[in-house]
């Protein structure tokens, strides 16, 4: 007898295998890690691209609601994991991963470690915020950790320096990047609070990529960061992202030069209250005397022109003598003032660490860390010259010890 063949149509076949996929569990919630190429970004929003490896490639697609939550740009070249389903596409008759969450590869790991991290430090209080100390209001000393080279040096420096320049900046030259930048950054905290030599801190870098910025995810970064007896203003220059420091920290500021606004007051403002206050105790002073003539206007009126007329021009006189020493009082209080303010912004201004190089110092260093002794260093050695416009390398040619001191 002869079989009867069986018949089914393009669609019908597509159709049984599109089921066929979607009952399958093992590729309805799957991982697929590979290298993006044929990417496109469609004016509807969505993302095609193609995923690939050493074997073969894989189509995909990721629509607008889940592309638009994406950490990252995808390019062509860049390795990623993403986690979606396998479907057919019936038209086409084309299978392909319908992406729902893509991470470039490593960066999970990172995420992960920081999310784990940032539980087990929140579960200890490190980021309480009854923890947290208030910023001096008016501080006198400043201390920066970041790079001496970096553009967030001189963006806070500069703006200390603007706002209220009677403040000392200091500047503890840390590495803010690489694996030894979180214990760089620790020995920076750990020095102005053993030295005692500052109100506030300012902690940070200028922006960069989450590996950039791991070393204020360091465990020991932010430990350091919370066990400090100086406040904290946290400065990763990172407007939408937070790192672990900035938990940490007293305060947070988005950017560096955010937060040199934030550790100190605005000069000019100070001026202008001091300026309006001015005002106001000399209204208040012609208004008392106003009311003390009045007073003794209707005192004089009331009593024996005869018998009180000198009584009343002498308290008229003692009235008008301590206006007079009140205004010369206050007069002279406010020329010391102005005083002081000039003579610490010229101490400021002396001491600024950009303008001891501009006289011709210069920093010696060796893998990061200044050289203030020979023993420092060995014949052959690789050193880094740090002046005012850059950093000159040079390797060591000779060694020679001064009596009396170590240069």
């Amino acid at each position: 007898m002869e079989q009867r063949r069986r018949e089914a149509t393009v669609t019908q076949v597509n159709n049984f295998l599109k089921v066929l996929l979607e009952r399958t569990d093992a590729l309805q919630n799957l991982w697929v890690k590979g290298e993006i190429s044929n990417f496109k970004f469609h004016s509807s929003g969505h993302i095609y691209l193609t995923l690939k490896d050493e074997g073969a490639v894989l189509r995909a697609v990721m629509f607008k609601s889940a592309a638009m939550k994406l950490a990252f740009r995808p390019e062509n070249g860049m390795k990623v994991a993403a986690r979606g389903r396998i479907a057919v596409f019936e038209r086409d008759g084309q299978y392909q991963l319908y992406i729902e969450e893509m991470e470039q590869e490593g960066r999970g790991d990172l995420y992960r470690l920081f999310e784990e991290l940032k539980k087990k430090l929140g579960d200890e209080g490190l980021f309480d915020s009854a923890k947290k100390r208030p910023i001096p209001p008016f501080p006198t000393k400043i201390g920066i950790v970041t790079s001496p080279t970096g553009a967030a040096a001189r963006d806070i420096i500069n703006i200390l320096k603007r706002r209220y320049p009677i403040a000392e900046a200091r500047l503890y030259p840390a590495l803010v990047q690489g694996v030894s930048a979180s214990a760089s950054i620790v020995k920076g905290i750990e020095y102005f609070n053993q030295a005692k030599c500052a109100d506030v801190l300012i902690v940070g870098r200028g922006g960069g990529s989450i590996e950039d910025l791991w070393a204020f995810n360091e465990e020991a970064t932010v430990r350091a960061v919370r066990s400090s007896e100086i406040p904290v203003i946290s400065a990763v220059g990172h407007e939408t992202d937070f790192t672990l420091t900035d938990f940490a920290a007293d305060l947070r500021a988005p950017t560096p030069s955010a937060a040199a606004e934030l550790a100190v007051p605005n000069s000019a403002d100070i001026r202008a209250f001091v300026e309006t206050s001015e005002g106001r105790m000399k209204n208040l002073l012609l208004t008392k005397a106003e009311n003390r003539e009045r007073q003794l206007a209707l005192l004089s009126q009331r009593a024996s022109r005869a018998s009180f007329e000198r009584k009343i021009q002498t308290l008229a006189l003692l009235c008008d003598r301590a206006a007079d020493n009140l205004t010369k009082e206050y007069e002279k209080a406010l020329t010391a003032r102005e005083k002081l303010f000039s003579q610490s912004a010229s101490k400021l201004d002396a001491l600024s660490p950009l303008k001891v190089f501009s006289r011709g110092y210069s920093v010696a260093e060796k893998d990061g860390k200044a050289i203030v002794s020979v023993d420092d260093v060995k014949k052959g050695d690789k050193i880094s010259v740090v002046v005012t416009d850059g950093t000159i390398e040079a390797e060591v040619s000779a060694l020679e010890r001064k009596m009396g001191y170590v240069i």
